[in-house]
């Protein structure tokens, strides 16, 4: 029975002895519990994202100016049919329409000049014999007025001979008036024949510019019909060698682009590969889609090696701001906050962990701003007041007395690997939720296949 009772009263001290343990390592693990990241210093660049479309730096549209069939389309520099994407020089065939229309406007149009070209002659023609009338006429008229009328010259003789003179006088300048307007039908006819001639000539599509066929919009056999648009045939990007990226830029963003901007882009064609460019215009003509305002600015960028292809989606980050050499906090330290027990007795009041001031440093939104940053310090932990220079969204770059390289500021209490706080990402001007006491925190549990 004693031999119970001693063996009972050991195992009520062991228990004791390790409950004791567990509170004492438990105690020490939440006093000292925080996840703690040291203080770096690097380069810092924040950047505006939005996305864009690849577009030819200039784009020529080639129409016609007459309507027909569609018979054939040209040859580019390897001998092939004009297609997609196929290099055209300047001055280069593209297609051929149906030119037997315009064939018989220029016979009709020269027929014309023909008729005009006889009828100005035979106006000339008529203006000599008038001359000749109207000499004679006038000689007859002076004579007559040197007699006068008397016994040797009847009234009715002087009468008749002034009259013939005016007549003659009038038929000539009736004569003239018709070389004039021969003269002017001739011009015309001229004029005509020159615009059935540009016609035929028009039924040859020419390439105007030396590029690259983007879109051919006709086949062979297709009607076309000229009106007061051209129709449009093929579109010809000039030199592909360069690009330009249309982006849309929200309106809380457009008053940090600037041109000479320097920006970096990826496509999804080259997921692995970034390209760089300038902002070269912004264009004034907002577009609002279910009220939200949008700026189109131009990027301009080199393609030597032709990867970029237009229409290609581009996902562009606008430089606005870069810090070098500076001292590295993550956001996820700037949110962070303690529970008022968990701050060091010696340390002062917390201040709040971000708020706005007048002239203090800028982040990229424009935010002028100040926040603090959590240090362990013995059981607890105790404030460091730093002021926010830049941030790009995950870290940023801040100073302040009392931060250094280094030195560990606090992410949050220690969790399990599952709970760990993924967020950093945010912006360290908006506040996070205070954490609270492990009493409260969920424990996940592992899959079965985990466990």
């Amino acid at each position: 029975m004693q031999r119970r009772i001693i063996i009972a009263s050991a195992a009520l001290v062991a228990a004791a002895l390790i409950a004791g343990g567990w509170w004492w390592f438990g105690s020490r693990d939440r006093a000292s519990g925080f996840r703690t990241v040291p203080v770096k210093r690097g380069d810092l660049k924040a950047f505006i994202s939005a996305t864009g479309t690849i577009e030819p730096e200039e784009l020529v549209d080639v129409g016609t100016q007459v309507g027909g069939m569609i018979l054939s389309f040209g040859k580019d520099k390897n001998g092939k049919t004009i297609d997609y994407g196929s290099a055209v020089e300047a001055g280069m065939i593209l297609a051929k329409i149906d030119e037997a229309l315009s064939v018989a406007a220029v016979e009709h149009a020269r027929a014309q000049l023909q008729q005009a070209e006889a009828n100005k002659t035979s106006a000339e023609a008529t203006v000599l014999p008038m001359k000749a009338r109207l000499l004679q006429a006038r000689q007859d008229w002076d004579r007559a007025q040197q007699l006068g009328p008397s016994e040797a010259l009847a009234q009715s003789a002087y009468d008749q001979f002034k009259a013939n003179f005016e007549v003659a006088r009038a038929n000539l300048a009736a004569a003239e008036a018709a070389v004039i307007q021969a003269q002017a039908a001739l011009v015309q006819a001229q004029a005509g024949l020159s615009t059935a001639l540009s016609n035929l000539g028009y039924c040859t599509i020419r390439s105007p510019v030396k590029g690259v066929i983007i879109d051919r919009r006709v086949n062979i056999g297709q009607t076309v019909v000229s009106s007061l648009s051209a129709p449009s045939l093929f579109l010809i990007a000039k030199d592909l060698r360069r690009v330009t990226v249309w982006v849309s830029v929200n309106e809380a963003d457009i008053g940090k682009i600037y041109l000479g901007q320097p920006v970096t882009f990826f496509v999804d064609a080259y997921p692995d590969r970034e390209f760089r460019g300038r902002v070269d215009k912004i264009r004034l003509n907002a577009t609002m889609t279910q009220n939200v305002v949008t700026y189109i600015v131009e990027v301009d960028t080199d393609n030597e090696d032709g990867k970029l292809l237009p229409y290609l989606t581009a996902n562009t980050r606008f430089e606005v701001g870069r810090r070098q050499n500076s001292l590295l906090v993550p956001n996820g330290a700037l949110r962070w906050s303690p529970e008022p027990g968990q701050v060091a007795s010696k340390a002062r009041p917390p201040a709040p962990s971000s708020r706005r001031e007048t002239g203090g440093p800028q982040g990229p939104g424009g935010l002028k701003a100040r926040g603090t940053v959590w240090v362990p310090e013995g059981r607890g932990v105790r404030p460091v007041s730093v002021a926010i220079l830049l941030t790009d969204g995950t870290l940023s770059a801040v100073e302040g007395p009392g931060l250094t390289e280094g030195l560990r500021v606090v992410l949050g209490e220690e969790l399990e690997e599952d709970e760990a706080d993924s967020d950093t990402g945010r912006s360290p001007l908006l506040p996070m939720k205070k954490s609270k006491g492990r009493a409260e925190r969920k424990t996940r549990e592992a899959p079965d296949g985990e466990r």
